[in-house]
């Protein structure tokens, strides 16, 4: 569904252009595959999460949860501040002739992290959701595509920053440096995979993308595609040239990465188990490294939990404690993204 959505984005006017589904070129196929695919990971990380909270004890699991009480409400809150600076970052990348208010790339943002959080979209889902919004606003397609490719190459680079920032706190908090030149390995491999999507985009990410469905499908029938694909390379590349407003939104989001170590400094000190600002770090980094990585896995059901056992131990937290932290970002994620999936539907059914 998702794709189709993709294709009325890149469309002018929000519709299927003539000769597409109708004429034969069939997304059933890839849309199978995809689902199957995800429904593996899902299945996958299900037994995973289930045989943690089985293995590690689900009432103590419950009784750290409890130690909480009425505060993890306020934790579950505390996200809209990350999401309003990362808002604040996308924002920035819109030129301001045709910049819509803040509000709407805050809403926007809302949607979209929404969808990500709690849909089995390999976090791609929420960036379609997030260009159609604008475009609804009034915001050409190709500018909307643009703003969020953009979006997604800084959010990831930054985050690598933000990770080689937590990965500094290994050593002080372990005493050595072997898992850190570990660490760092992986740190290297996401920095050089983010420079080499950078330098896609600048080579022309949607003219190489349209390539590749017009030799799986036939040239003629994706000849359209291929020139929408030509005005939204173009308007990736007028976006990185705004120099200044990148910059912008790059700090915008690394304060956004920031900001989200206070959700887990918070969130246990609420749960009875405070710690300090670096092994929040270690935490909310490294987390959040282990969760993007394990994208093709719906939510990081498991994976995440997973990470969290592993990193807990590091900063000195039980088992039990670390699953209740795991548990209660996704407290937080249902508490957000389920008013934001029905934001969404009442958006998509009025627009």
């Amino acid at each position: 569904s998702l794709l189709r959505a993709g294709w009325r984005v890149a469309s002018p006017g929000g519709r299927p252009r003539p000769g597409g589904e109708r004429r034969g070129v069939s997304t059933a196929p890839v849309l199978s595959r995809m689902g199957a695919f995800l429904s593996t990971g899902l299945a996958l990380g299900l037994l995973l999460f289930t045989g943690l909270i089985v293995w590690y004890g689900a009432g103590e699991i419950a009784a750290a949860l409890a130690a909480g009480g009425a505060a993890l409400f306020a934790v579950a809150g505390f996200p809209l501040l990350p999401l309003t600076a990362d808002a604040l970052g996308w924002h920035r990348l819109l030129g301001a002739g045709r910049r819509p208010p803040l509000s709407t790339a805050a809403f926007a943002r809302w949607l979209g992290e929404s969808v990500n959080s709690l849909l089995p979209v390999m976090q791609i889902g929420g960036s379609i959701v997030r260009a159609q919004h604008l475009v609804r606003r009034g915001v050409a397609a190709e500018d909307a595509a643009a703003s969020v490719v953009v979006d997604a190459t800084l959010m990831v680079a930054t985050q690598v920053l933000f990770t080689l920032a937590g990965l500094a706190m290994l050593p002080l908090l372990l005493g050595g440096d072997r898992i850190l030149a570990q660490a760092l390995a992986g740190a290297t491999l996401l920095a050089l995979a983010t420079l080499a999507f950078y330098a896609v985009q600048r080579r022309g990410l949607f003219a190489i993308l349209a390539r590749m469905a017009g030799r799986a499908v036939g040239q003629t029938r994706w000849a359209a595609l291929r020139l929408d694909a030509a005005a939204l390379d173009a308007a990736v590349a007028r976006t990185y040239r705004n120099r200044r407003a990148v910059l912008a939104a790059a700090a915008w989001h690394l304060a956004g990465w920031v900001i989200g170590v206070g959700e887990v400094w918070l969130a246990l000190w609420v749960l009875g188990h405070p710690v300090g600002l670096g092994a929040a770090l270690l935490l909310e980094s490294l987390g959040q490294a282990v969760r993007a990585a394990a994208f093709a896995v719906p939510g990081a059901l498991g994976i995440q939990e997973g990470g969290y056992l592993v990193l807990g131990a590091v900063a000195g937290i039980g088992p039990e404690t670390a699953l209740a932290l795991s548990l209660v970002k996704r407290f937080r994620e249902i508490v957000l993204g389920v008013p934001g999936l029905v934001a969404w539907q009442i958006v998509r059914r009025r627009g």
